[in-house]
């Protein structure tokens, strides 16, 4: 099989994309056993000439490293993309291995991961056509190595002679078995592997497993592929005892609220402040006997008062939120190292010194919102809590903590009073002995910052932390706003040079919508206040995130004309698409309310259906959207006629 895979280079016909190919490197162990290539692959992507245009490439490039132990009888394979690399993340893991029970077996895993960070506004175009391409490839992958096995046998080569080692030949490496890593991980999976489910997720019930697939099923449709690990999955379908519509619902306003503000990228983008690096008294220490990471905390040695007046609320909620972020990948690394699935971690909280002062209500109020955001979008990632020398002002925090608190998660409280901890059934009873931090009378150094009072020099004035707290969020990219029946929300675009890309990217939030792109040579203005409106607005609206630009008096086909074909858009979706424009003047994007076609027996004017909808509260919508220009001097294009459309090259993803 090894000898048929090499037949596939430097070229392959049975790849038509598969251009040519390199070796940069070659090597081989002294004893024979392992033979290792590096290659330089050239690929022709089936790609819409428009798209390679904008991009500004005809090839892409990849790396592969091959790796033969014949010793092992394993053959893996690693590639991914050196083309646009900073820009979409590409990683592929094969490996051929005789079966453990039949040698005469080969055994065939793949796997690979898509991350797209962003793409000139193309980003779903690109990932429909790499899971088209990948999709294809693996069904032409067992044809190609039955066609030059094949090939083989024509030649009169039925049978290669093992390798065998000489008598002092070293012993070999174990190979291991490759694991997708990234959050937004494109696996295909028909079905989960008995051995996938013990090795990553724990025991499953055939119920549990159904559920599992099915919600991960539907967030493949609903969108577009880019879709959670199965751990991530699961832990919303545990929080909600597997029920799919209540996992469903809070799994994709977690998504929703990662999205609109980046948490995905939050490791790679936060710094935290040198204030939290010298007071914050929190840090991660080791694991527990269970093998989940450790997570300490000297809460009572905090000054909570000082962190807030100095920091504000928003920069200590995103600080505990990348102490979330970094657990989720140190339990994919525990899953590694320990060979069983590490889904959670363990809080230690060291109460000693908490007193009044961290009564103070700004910072209990801070502490109840983290508490909110946490529950909401981490739940089933605290395995225990351990809550050690709980002084008697504990029982007041308590109070007011404990009912924004999930019951499964109080369950996974353990809280001990004074020395309790050194018994029966304390510490040691979850902790090593080897690892206990020295200042809960253990000898192991603990690197977890011993707080201390925040210097008063440090602490800013409520304006500057009402600044500072604004300019955290909104420092997303995407703008909410609110679609009610009759009343459709409208951005405007103004277009100067024909020829220019006019991108999107919504979530559908709340309820269904239709979304439409028009365009106008006028240009529209807002509508003058109108009080019944305004009454409107003020009751369902209040954030006054609903725009309306076209004017009731204009006539569709005459004032202004639709350019593409409305597009229906469920709830939980997301939708992502372009235009590329052939005349200047104004593009006004529209989401409308959508009413099922039994239901929409009258056409009232606007006023009339805005008015309506107030006897109506469930006639609301929410979208999450961000618009993009191109301009035609940032790329060039041959040929207008022949795709003047890209969201037609997109077709695929929104439909």
């Amino acid at each position: 099989l090894s000898q048929a895979y090499e037949r596939r280079f430097p070229t392959c016909h049975l790849i038509p994309m598969f251009v040519d190919s390199e070796v940069l490197e070659e090597t081989e162990s002294e004893d024979g056993s392992m033979h290792q290539v590096q290659r330089r692959c050239k690929l022709d992507v089936d790609a819409p000439r428009l798209l390679k245009r904008i991009a500004g490439v005809d090839y892409v490039y990849f790396s592969q490293e091959n790796t033969l132990n014949k010793r092992e009888r394993t053959l893996h394979i690693e590639s991914h993309n050196e083309t646009f690399s900073n820009r979409v993340i590409i990683h592929e893991l094969c490996s051929y291995s005789a079966h453990p029970e039949n040698e005469d077996w080969t055994c065939f895993e793949q796997s690979a991961s898509l991350d797209i960070k962003s793409f000139f506004g193309f980003e779903s175009t690109v990932e429909k056509m790499a899971m088209k391409q990948y999709a294809s490839s693996i069904k032409k992958g067992k044809e190609i190595i039955e066609f030059y096995l094949n090939q083989l046998e024509e030649e009169g080569i039925s049978h290669v002679p093992r390798w065998t080692p000489s008598l002092d030949a070293p012993s070999s490496s174990v190979t291991t078995k490759p694991v997708c890593n990234s959050l937004n991980c494109v696996c295909v999976v028909d079905k989960l592997d008995a051995d996938y489910i013990k090795r990553y997720l724990g025991d499953l019930t055939p119920l549990q497993e159904s559920c599992l697939i099915r919600l991960r099923q539907w967030l493949q449709e609903s969108h577009k592929g880019k879709i959670p690990k199965d751990e991530h999955i699961l832990r919303f379908l545990r929080a909600r005892d597997f029920n799919m519509e209540k996992a469903r619902e809070i799994l994709c306003q977690s998504l929703t609220w990662r999205k609109q503000h980046q948490v995905d990228y939050l490791l790679e983008t936060w710094t935290s402040p040198q204030v939290l690096n010298d007071y914050y008294t929190g840090g991660w220490h080791h694991h527990d006997k269970e093998g989940r990471p450790l997570y300490i905390l000297r809460l009572g040695q905090m000054d909570t008062k000082g962190l807030v007046r100095a920091l504000g609320e928003e920069s200590l909620l995103r600080h505990v939120l990348s102490i979330n972020e970094e657990g989720l990948r140190r339990c994919e690394e525990n899953t590694k190292v320990f060979g069983r699935p590490i889904s959670c971690w363990t809080c230690l909280v060291d109460l000693e010194g908490l007193n009044m002062r961290h009564l103070w209500r700004p910072g209990v109020k801070a502490l109840l919102r983290i508490i909110e955001v946490v529950e909401a979008n981490y739940p089933e990632t605290l395995g225990r809590l351990l809550i050690l020398r709980a002084p008697r002002v504990f029982p007041v925090l308590w109070t007011l903590v404990s009912p924004f608190i999930d019951e499964n998660t109080r369950k996974k409280f353990l809280i001990y009073a004074g020395n309790d901890y050194q018994g029966p059934g304390g510490l040691l009873d979850y902790i090593d002995k080897e690892v206990i931090p020295d200042f809960l009378g253990g000898e192991c150094m603990c690197e977890v910052p011993e707080g201390g009072l925040v210097p008063k020099s440090l602490y800013r004035t409520a304006e500057e932390l009402e600044n500072e707290d604004i300019s955290l969020w909104t420092e997303t990219i995407y703008q909410s706003a609110s679609v009610f029946k009759g009343a459709p929300h409208e951005v405007v675009i103004e277009i100067i040079d024909a020829a220019s890309v006019i991108t999107w990217d919504f979530d559908v939030c709340k309820g269904d919508v239709v979304f439409h792109l028009y365009h106008s040579k006028r240009a529209p203005q807002p509508p003058r206040k109108d009080p019944l409106v305004g009454q409107h607005s003020s009751i369902t609206a209040p954030g006054g995130n609903n725009i309306q630009l076209i004017d009731k008096s204009w006539t569709l086909g005459l004032d202004y004309s639709m350019v593409e074909s409305p597009l229906t858009c469920k709830e939980g979706e997301s939708v992502q698409g372009s235009h590329v424009t052939r005349w200047p003047g104004f593009y006004i994007l529209q989401w409308r309310f959508h009413t099922m076609p039994g239901s929409a027996s009258t056409n009232l004017p606007r006023v009339d259906d805005v008015l309506a909808s107030l006897q109506v509260s469930s006639h609301k919508c929410k979208v999450m959207y961000y618009t993009e220009v191109i301009g035609s001097e940032d790329f060039r294009l041959v040929s207008l006629e022949k795709g003047h459309s890209l969201t037609k090259l997109a077709s695929l993803t929104l439909a």
